[in-house]
């Protein structure tokens, strides 16, 4: 029997592996312009002196992506095919981009506070189309990618996707510090808008083969109650994955906070706004294939434990930083924190469970941390505003070590890694 790549082994693979790579590119290139860090900030900041709202931005990505998904977790374990799913729910997480930019363009024309309920609620929107896509997108990818190669994969993807997020952010910092307010936020919304429709074009290319479905009974709530029920009652080792999620969202709590931080600490300017996001996504761009290689071969359970303790670094220096240059460190740091929680999180998420009930896996293991997401930020935001950045920085640093406790201590990989990734795909 002779030993293969993976992508040799399989032609749909292969094309697979291409068009969504070049999805998330694209999908990349327009989070460049639009970044939920730095551009959406800066345009909120402008609205509003609240520091509780601008880190609300970041806050309403991660619940959107978050919350929906465990609603959609029965309807996707009986779908034969993903496809036509993700294909229809992620036009939502695309188009508000378009929206985005027509209310910039409005910003001097209408009140500042309908300007900004409207940009709260296309971001909303554009989040929630991400957690509606979520479930369905994960599993497709758990479905045509196998177990042996699915942390290069979402590695490889990562870093396509940080490339040109990377380029985007420079050039939206440029545009944002060249062109006059509003157009300078309505050049990058609509910027973000081409990107994703490109992206969206890719990803339609997706070939998938239709699986046997075992599960007959409707998906009802009496249905979703039971096998929900069932993974949380009998995996013991998911619950643990729960609670090391759970207090890794009060870790990178901070990150919300960093460029506001920044900018009333060190007067940063929109260009250095747009340096350090390159720097971020250029870090996570280089780390998540060496990420995606290392959770493959010797699990993602010590990848993980390792990119808290970098996100745990990271806001110790935010602390402690004394100039602006701090904070290419930081960024970078957080870059690197960023690749595991994307890679290895996704990669390890979907080794849990079968194909029947992977869908129930999926949705519980991001909306149960939801709640954690939405009041961490929350904390985040009144101690910055009550007690300073500090009290809210050091409580991202407890949750960072605790986090790692759960993970070093109490959870273990899903999958065996005894045998090396490569001898386990043959032809």
């Amino acid at each position: 029997m002779q030993t293969a790549t993976p992508m040799r082994h399989d032609t749909n693979m292969r094309h697979n592996f291409i068009v969504n790579v070049m999805d998330a590119a694209f999908f990349g290139l327009g989070m460049g312009f639009a970044s939920y860090v730095t551009v959406l900030p800066l345009f909120v900041g402008t609205l509003t002196s609240s520091t509780l709202l601008i880190g609300l931005i970041a806050t309403i990505h991660e619940i959107g992506w978050q919350l929906p998904q465990i609603l959609t977790s029965a309807r996707v374990s009986r779908l034969p095919l993903y496809r036509r799913m993700v294909l229809l729910m992620t036009l939502h997480e695309r188009w508000p981009f378009l929206a985005l930019a027509i209310v910039a363009l409005l910003a001097t024309v209408l009140d500042a506070r309908l300007v900004l309920i409207l940009t709260l609620i296309f971001t909303a929107w554009q989040s929630l189309g991400g957690g509606l896509t979520a479930t369905a997108w994960q599993s497709m990818i758990g479905k045509i990618m196998p177990a042996t190669v699915r942390g290069r994969f979402f590695g490889l993807q990562s870093s396509a996707s940080n490339l040109l997020t990377s380029g985007g952010a420079v050039l939206a910092g440029i545009l944002l510090g060249v062109l006059p307010y509003p157009y300078n936020f309505a050049a990058c919304f609509g910027i973000a808008s081409v990107g994703m429709a490109i992206s969206f074009a890719f990803l339609a290319q997706t070939r998938e083969q239709k699986r046997a479905v075992t599960q007959t009974e409707p998906a009802n709530w009496q249905v979703f109650r039971r096998e929900a029920g069932a993974v949380l009652r009998d995996d013991a080792n998911f619950r643990w994955f729960i609670l090391a999620r759970i207090l890794s969202q009060f870790a990178r709590m901070a990150i919300a906070f960093y460029t506001i931080y920044a900018t009333r600490t060190f007067d940063i300017t929109p260009e250095f706004a747009g340096i350090i996001t390159g720097i971020l996504s250029l870090t996570q761009m280089f780390a998540s294939p060496v990420v995606g290689w290392l959770g493959d071969r010797f699990g993602h359970r010590l990848v993980l434990a390792g990119g808290m303790t970098l996100m745990v670094c990271s806001v110790v220096l935010a602390i402690t930083a004394t100039t602006q240059e701090w904070f290419y460190v930081i960024f970078a740091l957080t870059g690197m924190a960023n690749a595991v929680q994307w890679t290895s999180m996704l990669a390890i998420t979907v080794e849990f469970g079968t194909e029947e009930n992977r869908a129930y896996y999926i949705g519980l293991s991001n909306t149960i941390i939801a709640p954690a997401t939405l009041i961490a930020p929350l904390i985040g935001g009144w101690l910055a505003d009550t007690a300073g950045f500090a009290s809210a920085f050091s409580v991202s640093i407890v949750g960072g070590i605790l986090a790692i406790a759960v993970l070093l201590l109490f959870f273990r990989n899903p999958v065996s890694r005894k045998k090396k990734p490569d001898e386990l795909v043959t032809a």
